[in-house]
């Protein structure tokens, strides 16, 4: 097999967080040896998480085991998800902001079609569905557990408790339509074609389509680690991957 060097965009920060947290949990254990050094296992992960490697192909470019490379990709995910904010505590950072943006993704999965349960009917995919709330400049602030795709994202909202929450926490919330009826402080825009909208309408429409875009810019920060772009792993360990990559995300320091 042939090996060659790679590059993992991502700033050393991400290296250094991961290994202290890895070291931490070593030291908890009473770890006397590894077959990698933590340092070398947060790369092995951080390579999986960013870049969509595969177990074959960390396991060769780290000379270790398929099976120790599952077993230190599954820990330090379990570490970092554990790690990822509540909700609670995602509302508590948002408080000082003056309105948030939800909306919902979908994490492509590789399911076949008699997995319905799976299976988006907006996106014509099977995936993941995954609520995800952003500040007013588009920065990710929380990401949800993944729900199976055929969940509509006004029945995920609420099956996490985000439309209570915003409620409680009196912050105004900008989403789409398909949000409509969500109450509390979810604003929607009118339904209906544009043309067949009265003018003050379509201004109040065209306004909040220009807010809500901002938001696109959290979906596309969690596309950036590929392995979410085409999730081949089971459904049970995806919200793992989702929280561990969020905790990345806010916390490299």
């Amino acid at each position: 097999m042939l090996v060659y060097p790679s590059a993992i965009d991502l700033s050393s920060s991400h290296l250094r967080f991961l290994t202290r947290l890895l070291a931490e949990h070593r030291r908890r254990l009473g770890t006397r040896w590894r077959r990698l050094p933590a340092p070398r296992q947060a790369l092995l992960v951080l390579a999986h998480l960013r870049c969509g490697d595969t177990y074959t192909r960390l396991a060769a470019a780290f000379d270790i085991g398929l099976a120790t490379v599952y077993r230190y990709i599954r820990e330090a995910v379990d570490l970092l998800a554990t790690a990822a904010p509540t909700l609670q505590q995602a509302m508590e950072r948002a408080e000082a902001k003056a309105y948030v943006i939800l909306d919902g993704t979908l994490l492509p999965i590789d399911r076949i079609a008699a997995d319905r349960p799976f299976y988006s009917g907006k996106h014509k995919k099977h995936g993941m569905n995954v609520q995800v709330l952003a500040d007013p400049f588009g920065r990710l602030l929380w990401a949800s557990a993944a729900l199976p795709g055929a969940v509509h994202d006004l029945m995920a909202a609420r099956t996490h408790g985000i439309i209570d929450a915003l409620a409680q926490a009196d912050l105004p919330c900008w989403a789409d339509k398909g949000y409509q009826g969500a109450g509390g402080t979810v604003r929607v825009p009118f339904r209906g074609k544009h043309r067949n909208l009265s003018a003050g309408q379509q201004a109040v429409n065209v306004a909040h389509a220009s807010i809500r875009a901002v938001g696109e810019q959290a979906m596309a920060t969690l596309k950036t680690w590929r392995l979410l772009r085409k999730l081949r792993c089971s459904t049970t360990r995806i919200t793992h991957l989702v929280q561990a990559v969020l905790t990345l995300h806010l916390d490299p320091a």
